[in-house]
């Protein structure tokens, strides 16, 4: 008898939701980054194991939007939490059940609805007094019908498992979504795209990882010679944070590139050519136009 189900993983910003989905996944399928809103879309990592497929799902952090952009995210996020089978909110000490947790709290299902809503206390390891926890779950229990609460770490492989043992237990009958041999129903293009954006949000500062989007205007895949050709534009926000991305020498530019190419060729496996170009969208994340031209509808 074969189980499955959908999994969404929420909660704020940078709590280590695409942590624990590539943990999951055993694979990299979200890109990780220290710096807020990394997370745009919602990501489906798919682990299929003998009789049960999960397929987890990374949503944007649930915060207050400052802009279109972000409505579209909370928006993204928001549906997850409505098509899940199961959803794992993820929180962690520092900060917890503060505004944004609250927040979030609100958009969980009501509990007529019926539907398993796990708490997950997250990086309880880095947590100094054990005892500290004790709090934290006799607050949740007063705010929300948890079915469990869980202390672990995304990155603790033990951890994981027990977990997953949680999850299993929800899961109900039915086939499964994707083939076995899928971990995420993301294509190669969009996986290039994250990639160049998680490695300018890792040398870039300010403002510009938030002003900042990739579009592949170029994919081209040669099978006979396992090569991929790909051009891509990255756009920012307003003529002064060109020359931030593009750098002295273009020696920024060059720097996105190379280390970009160099994770491309190993999340695809193949040889990559890799070129980039810097363009600027006066206040693209308020303008649908402009959003719906960079791939958020």
């Amino acid at each position: 008898m074969k189980r499955s189900g959908l999994v969404a993983i929420c909660g704020r910003p940078n709590v280590g939701k695409s942590t624990l989905l590539n943990n999951l996944v055993g694979k990299k399928v979200s890109i990780i980054s220290p710096k807020p809103e990394t997370t745009r879309d919602n990501i489906r990592g798919i682990l299929t194991e003998k009789d049960t497929q999960i397929v987890f799902i990374d949503t944007p952090g649930i915060h207050k939007p400052h802009d279109l952009l972000g409505k579209i995210m909370l928006t993204r996020a928001q549906s997850s939490l409505m098509e899940a089978d199961i959803i794992l909110f993820l929180i962690e000490e520092g900060g917890a059940f503060r505004d944004d947790d609250m927040n979030i709290i609100e958009r969980l299902p009501k509990p007529e609805e019926h539907k398993p809503v796990v708490l997950i206390i997250n990086k309880s390891d880095m947590i100094k007094k054990k005892e500290a926890i004790l709090p934290l779950i006799e607050k949740a229990v007063k705010l929300y019908p948890f079915k469990e609460i869980i202390p672990m770490s995304a990155k603790n492989a033990k951890h994981i498992e027990e977990m997953l043992r949680t999850v299993r237990s929800y899961l109900k009958e039915g086939e499964f979504v994707f083939p076995e041999s899928s971990f995420t129903d993301k294509g190669e293009e969009f996986m290039a795209e994250e990639i160049i954006r998680e490695k300018i949000l890792e040398c870039t500062r300010h403002e510009i990882p938030h002003a900042s989007a990739v579009n592949i205007t170029r994919f081209t895949k040669k099978a006979e010679t396992n090569k991929i050709h790909i051009e891509a534009t990255i756009f920012i926000e307003k003529s002064s944070q060109k020359g931030i991305v593009v750098g002295k020498g273009a020696e920024m530019i060059k720097k996105i590139r190379e280390m970009s190419q160099k994770e491309i060729q190993k999340a695809l496996n193949c040889k990559v050519r890799l070129e980039l170009w810097v363009d600027v969208k006066e206040k693209w994340k308020n303008n649908p136009e402009s959003l719906a031209d960079i791939g958020y509808a």
